[in-house]
C-alpha cells in the first residue's frame, strides 16, 4: 500500500493539563483525496485539526507528513512541510485590505506573493474586484473564500478546513462546496471538518466518525452519507 500523504495515529491531546480531548484518534488522507470528519458537538473534531498543524501539542502519538514524521514539529514547522491551515474563526484581518491579507499570508515565500496573490485573483475574480475593500466589508461567502486564498498562498501539499461554511446561507455554502471540489479537482488534498456533514460527506472520497475523541466509524463518503444509522445519529434524517 502506498505511503499515505497524511498518517495521525493515535493521538491523545487536550487544552489543560488533566483535560484530554483526543483519545488514541487515527486518520489518513492519501493524495489527491477530499476526506470529511464528522460527529457530535464536543468530538474533537476541530481539536484533532489544530493537533494536525500543530497550534495543540499532542501527548501521545504520531503525525507524519509525505512519511516523515512531524510530530515533534511546532506549527510554523508543519506549515514549511505543507500543511495549510483554515481555521473557523478569525481567519481573516478585517482592518486590512484583501490584498493585504493575502500579501501577509505568503509569509514564507515573499519572492512568490505577487505570483501567487494573482494567480488567486485570476482563480477568483471577486477577489480581484475588492482587492482594495477591507476584509470585514466583505460578505460571510466572501470573506471564506478569502480565507482559503490565504491557505493557498504559500502552496500547501495539504490543506485543512475548519468548519468552512459555518454561518453562511445555503447558496453560499454550496457555492464554497464547489470551490473546494474544484481546488481538489486541480490536485489538493483536502482535510475538512464540516458542520453539513452531508453534504461534506457527499463530495469526500473518504470520512470519519469521531465520537468522545475517538474513532467510531470510517468509510467512503457517499456510503457513509447514505448509511442509515450515521443519517439518524449524525445528519439528522
Amino acid at each position: 500500500m502506498a505511503t499515505p500523504l497524511l498518517a495521525v495515529d493515535g493521538i491523545i491531546a487536550g487544552y489543560g493539563a488533566a483535560e484530554q480531548i483526543l483519545k488514541g484518534a487515527s486518520i489518513t488522507v492519501a493524495a489527491g483525496e477530499i476526506v470529511s470528519i464528522i460527529g457530535p458537538n464536543g468530538a474533537g473534531k476541530s481539536t484533532l485539526l489544530k493537533t494536525i498543524t500543530g497550534l495543540v501539542a499532542a501527548r501521545e502519538g504520531r503525525i507524519a507528513l509525505n512519511g516523515k514524521d512531524v510530530t515533534a514539529e511546532g506549527a510554523l514547522g508543519r506549515a514549511k512541510c505543507g500543511i495549510g491551515f483554515v481555521p473557523q474563526e478569525r481567519n481573516v484581518f478585517g482592518a486590512m485590505t484583501v490584498a493585504e491579507n493575502l500579501d501577509i499570508s505568503g509569509f514564507q515565500e515573499p519572492g512568490k506573493v505577487r505570483e501567487r496573490s494573482e494567480a488567486l485573483y485570476e482563480r477568483y475574480p471577486m477577489l480581484a474586484s475588492k482587492r482594495k475593500a477591507l476584509a470585514r466589508t466583505l460578505s460571510g461567502g466572501q470573506r471564506q473564500i478569502l480565507a482559503m486564498a490565504m491557505g493557498l498562498m504559500n502552496a500547501p501539499a495539504l490543506l485543512l478546513l475548519d468548519e468552512p461554511t459555518a454561518g453562511l446561507s445555503p447558496k453560499a455554502a454550496d457555492e464554497l462546496f464547489e470551490a473546494i471540489v474544484t481546488l481538489n479537482q486541480g490536485g489538493l488534498p483536502i482535510l475538512m471538518v464540516e458542520q453539513h456533514a452531508l453534504e461534506a460527506l457527499e463530495i469526500s472520497a473518504r470520512g470519519y466518525v469521531l465520537v468522545s475523541g475517538r474513532n467510531s466509524r470510517e468509510g467512503a463518503g457517499t456510503a457513509l452519507a447514505a448509511d442509515p444509522d450515521i443519517r439518524r445519529l449524525f445528519l439528522g434524517g
